[in-house]
């Protein structure tokens, strides 16, 4: 038995090609708006300006 892979925003229906992963142009553009506002983000540590290789 296989089961489709269900949309990665709304979770309740599953993908369609045209979309994919999501399952709605709707939910791609969830996905995107959480991107331009940061609420995706990369974890990093500040840069303190030095670096390692820096040194002589």
């Amino acid at each position: 038995m296989t089961t489709a892979a269900l949309c990665p925003i709304c979770r309740t229906r599953p993908m369609k090609p045209e979309y994919r992963p999501f399952c709605s142009k709707r939910c791609a553009d969830v996905d995107l708006q959480r991107w331009f506002t940061g609420g995706y983000a990369i974890p990093a540590e500040p840069d303190d300006g030095v670096r390692d290789d820096d040194e002589d």
